[in-house]
Order: C-alpha cells, then sequence, then structure tokens
C-alpha cells in the first residue's frame, strides 16, 4: 500500500515493506517487515491533451528515509531493526543510522523530524528556495496526516495484513514495497 502527500516540489511517500538484504551487516540477518517513509522531489508533468486531461506526477529522487523495520523472526512492534538514511548519493540511500529514540519510540522521533524538516533537508544538503519554505511550512501542518497513515499501516503490518513476503520467503534477496 502507497500513500503520497504531495506539495510543490516536496513529498512524503509512505508504504508497507517486506525485505531481505542480499548482504546483512552482522545482527541484520534475516528477512525484515514494517513501514518505510521517504520524502522526495516531486515535479508536475506536463498535461498529455486538454486542459481537463490528468497531469502527470513525477514521484522523483529520495532526499531522506525512516525505515520502521523489525525482524521478521521477532515479535511485533519490537522495532529492532528501525534506522534512517539522513543522506542520498542520487537514488542509493547513505548507511543505516540507528538511533535509541527512534527504535523506542518511532511516531514521537518521526513527528519531531518531520517538524523539522528544515534541519532534515540541510543534513541531506538540499538547497531551499521560496518554494521549498513553503512546501516545508506545508508539510509541518499535515504531519498529524502523515503520522496517522504510518500508524495505519504500522497497525496493518502488525496484523500480518501488510509487510508479507511475496511468494518465496526463502529467497536470498527480496524487496515487497512500492519505496
Amino acid at each position: 500500500m502507497l500513500y503520497v502527500f504531495g506539495f510543490e516540489r516536496i513529498g512524503v511517500a509512505v508504504s508497507d515493506i517486506y525485505f531481505v538484504d542480499p548482504n546483512p551487516s552482522k545482527g541484520q540477518e534475516g528477512a525484515e517487515r514494517g513501514v518505510r517513509l521517504e520524502v522526495r522531489m516531486l515535479e508536475q508533468g506536463q498535461l498529455k491533451g486538454s486542459i481537463y486531461s490528468a497531469r502527470p506526477i513525477h514521484v522523483d529522487r529520495p532526499i531522506w528515509r525512516v525505515d520502521l523495520l523489525e525482524s521478521v523472526a521477532g515479535p511485533y512492534g519490537s522495532f529492532d531493526r528501525t534506522h534512517h538514511h539522513p543522506v542520498f548519493s542520487e537514488w542509493e540511500p547513505g548507511r543505516r543510522v540507528f538511533t535509541k529514540e527512534l527504535s523506542s519510540d518511532p511516531l514521537h522521533w518521526l513527528e519531531g523530524r518531520l517538524a523539522d524538516l528544515d534541519g532534515v533537508l540541510e543534513q541531506a544538503g538540499i538547497e531551499r528556495d521560496d518554494v521549498i519554505a513553503a512546501d516545508v511550512a506545508r508539510v509541518r501542518a499535515c504531519v498529524p496526516e502523515i503520522l496517522d497513515s504510518v500508524n495505519r499501516l504500522l497497525t496493518r503490518v502488525q496484523k500480518g495484513e501488510l509487510g508479507r513476503p511475496p511468494g518465496d520467503e526463502a529467497a536470498v534477496s527480496v524487496r515487497a514495497s512500492w519505496l
């Protein structure tokens, strides 16, 4: 399932995920499940027909990622693999960054980071202009809605409805998600 909150040039995308890393770090072996949130750049495409035609929307390059993950082998709600990627190089995320606060209270931590989207963008090396500044304010105003969507997805993952393997649970590398 995918939620996208779109503003002028900044978007927030949220999806459930099931993930098996083909080259895991020590202690990170085995399948993971949870919810992924990405702040991304958005681009409005040109109309393909009349003024009434649907507009193409490009959910473009990632800026920041939060993975509210847990080991499939562990209990639901453990958040033992929860981390974030504060920097991307083009489409590739930087290293996983684990913080105690993120794992112990993920929604509260996420709320704080989204409320300080200026800091997130600065850490990611994104240059600000008037449009980005306005989007930051719009995201901040929508934080309760964004957190509600994250919480709904987490609940469905914990019920076993989402964040499920695509079929071959024995695969060495799996990524079942929109993001």
